[in-house]
């Protein structure tokens, strides 16, 4: 019997917004005329090798690494132009996250950023729905490190198996899962909503 859940954990990238990283490292990629894939990989490789998704390495030195190891052009400001216009919020994720607050459980945000999270709440605010927000850049640990799942269960005050975790990196879901969260993987919206409702319907 699973255990009621008391919290729902959404990723942001992916989930509560279109994967702006993701398909901003595909558009530098075709402009740089790379493989588009095999670029973004190196790249999002790259984000977690230098320490910036974690906060211990600057924007500047995340670009100069990409720069240095796939030879793309462009400036700082043009590569990250590239990837922020293209973080758009669901709207339809936001008005689900207003019906679990009306629920009364407890609402986070956890998600692989950096500085960059904080830009876009500035640019449309989506902070103010949610509880907490643990940003890797902040807490100075990203879902690479299974770690993390326990100590934001800690930091919210649940147990991990009364956390709903919600994520479209298969990989974060299955690290999730083995610390004992509940767990959904987002594929698109429509079903999203429905795994949402069927996870609270019997909780």
């Amino acid at each position: 019997m699973k255990n009621a859940i008391k919290a729902v954990i959404f990723d942001f990238g992916g989930v509560l917004a279109e994967e702006g990283f993701r398909e901003g490292l595909l558009a530098i990629g075709r402009k740089n005329g790379l493989p588009p894939e095999e670029f973004r990989k190196t790249a999002d490789d790259l984000i977690h090798e230098t320490g910036y998704v974690t906060g211990n390495a600057s924007e500047h030195a995340y670009w100069e690494k990409v720069r240095a190891v796939t030879g793309i052009t462009g400036t700082d400001d043009e590569l990250r132009s590239e990837i922020m216009e293209r973080f758009v919020l669901r709207t339809e994720l936001i008005d689900i996250v207003q019906r679990i607050k009306s629920n009364g459980l407890l609402l986070a945000v956890l998600s692989d950023q950096t500085n960059w999270l904080d830009e876009i709440n500035e640019r449309t605010p989506f902070f103010e729905h949610f509880q907490y927000v643990f940003n890797s850049y902040r807490i100075r640990k990203s879902k690479r490190d299974s770690t993390v799942f326990g100590d934001v269960c800690t930091a919210i005050g649940i147990d991990p198996n009364e956390g709903l975790f919600i994520d479209d990196n298969i990989d974060n879901v299955q690290r999730a899962l083995h610390e004992g969260l509940q767990v959904i993987h987002f594929r698109d919206v429509e079903s999203c909503k429905q795994d949402i409702m069927t996870f609270l319907n019997h909780s």
